[in-house]
């Protein structure tokens, strides 16, 4: 598993340290996406500035995405391998009322916006709420 770490870091141009290995590991682990403070429970005696660094090396490397669920705590979770976070790549988000955990619905695209002349999409954040199958019972 260190060698698969090791490679998705040095696939993305990221110096494999003991604590982005750490994080990747943690964040390859996670079924929905994570929030700072989260992962800060995960490590005891990390600290906070560390994680939000390694956190957003791994963002601007394209290597996770962050995701503004309207929790008001960024959520984290892993691109998929070819990502290069451009408006085709985007997809939706899932936030449980339930739970509050957020999944990414990598297999359901941001619909294609047609913006009007002159107006320049940088990014584009599309949340769907409800209820996920672990709390539908």
């Amino acid at each position: 598993m260190n060698e698969q770490i090791n490679n998705q870091l040095k696939h993305r141009n990221i110096k494999p340290t003991a604590m982005r290995q750490l994080v990747l590991q943690v964040l390859t682990e996670q079924k929905s996406a994570i929030s700072l403070p989260e992962l800060e429970n995960k490590f005891e005696k990390a600290d906070k500035t560390t994680l939000y660094r390694t956190l957003k090396t791994f963002e601007e490397n394209k290597l996770i995405h962050s995701i503004d669920d309207g929790t008001g705590s960024v959520k984290y979770a892993l691109c998929r391998e070819a990502c290069e976070c451009h408006p085709e790549d985007l997809h939706v988000h899932f936030l449980c009322a339930v739970c509050g955990q957020t999944y990414c619905l990598n297999d359901i695209p941001v619909p294609t916006i047609n913006l009007p002349a002159k107006f320049q999409l940088e990014s584009v954040n599309m949340v769907v709420k409800g209820v996920c199958s672990n709390c539908d019972k």
